[in-house]
């Protein structure tokens, strides 16, 4: 960890924009949560389809996306990644340090407010939001750093996120079985199902498979991203 970064990337992250962003879908979650538990609409099944199709599915891949593709992608955009580059910082404390803002982001306007639902809507009860709280959180890891590694790779990370997010894991990951063994909401689903009673929430994914996918993707997409970075310097240099 680089602490000089790591300031600077959360003050240009949690900007006037930026921070409006991260906070609106958390909100909306919310309020939604609160609305099902006043009207007593706040049953197991109905309780998991929510934080299941609008927690983990919807929130935090989008929040994931803002945050992993807003840590770095903008400086690489605009040049300003080079001053960066210039000082003597290996590139793998550099990636890092980026990684661990856009989780910390995850966690704070993700994890956090999916808990907070689950808890608004079923307490305790079945062990769902424990058991959700484990689940976005590996999961926002992995797609914390997939999409860091997405922003050093391509100029068009938040294009190629969002196809990921909705497309491949929402809409094929419905209709085409195959598709959803590599989803990692379906991995971060997997730990779910494990940790709770709650029968509504099923994963496709066994969870061996899973939490070694999870683990994998992970430390793959953080070595690529470094990997990438330093050809980005050989670049600026030649």
């Amino acid at each position: 960890m680089n602490a000089t970064i790591a300031m600077i990337t959360f003050r240009g992250m949690l900007g006037r924009k930026r921070a409006l962003l991260l906070l609106g879908l958390p909100l909306l979650l919310l309020l939604l949560a609160v609305a099902l538990r006043v009207t007593g609409n706040n049953d197991l099944d109905i309780s998991a389809n929510v934080l299941q199709t609008f927690g983990l599915a919807t929130l935090l891949p989008l929040l994931a996306l803002i945050a992993g593709s807003g840590v770095i992608g903008p400086e690489i955009d605009d040049g300003q990644i080079m001053y960066v580059l210039t000082k003597p910082i290996p590139r793998e404390v550099v990636v890092l340090t980026k990684l661990v803002v856009a989780i910390v982001l995850v966690t704070a306007f993700a994890v956090v407010p999916t808990v907070l639902a689950a808890l608004l809507l079923t307490g305790t009860t079945a062990g769902l939001t424990p058991a959700f709280a484990v689940g976005t959180l590996v999961g926002g890891l992995t797609y914390s750093a997939v999409f860091v590694a997405l922003a050093v790779a391509s100029r068009n990370a938040v294009t190629i996120g969002l196809l990921y997010a909705l497309v491949w894991e929402t809409l094929l990951g419905t209709f085409a079985p195959g598709a959803q063994q590599a989803s990692i909401q379906q991995w971060a689903l997997s730990v779910i199902d494990a940790l709770t009673a709650a029968s509504p929430v099923k994963s496709v994914v066994d969870l061996p498979v899973a939490i070694t996918l999870l683990v994998l993707v992970t430390a793959a997409a953080t070595f690529l991203a470094a990997f990438r970075l330093r050809t980005l310097a050989v670049a600026s240099a030649d």
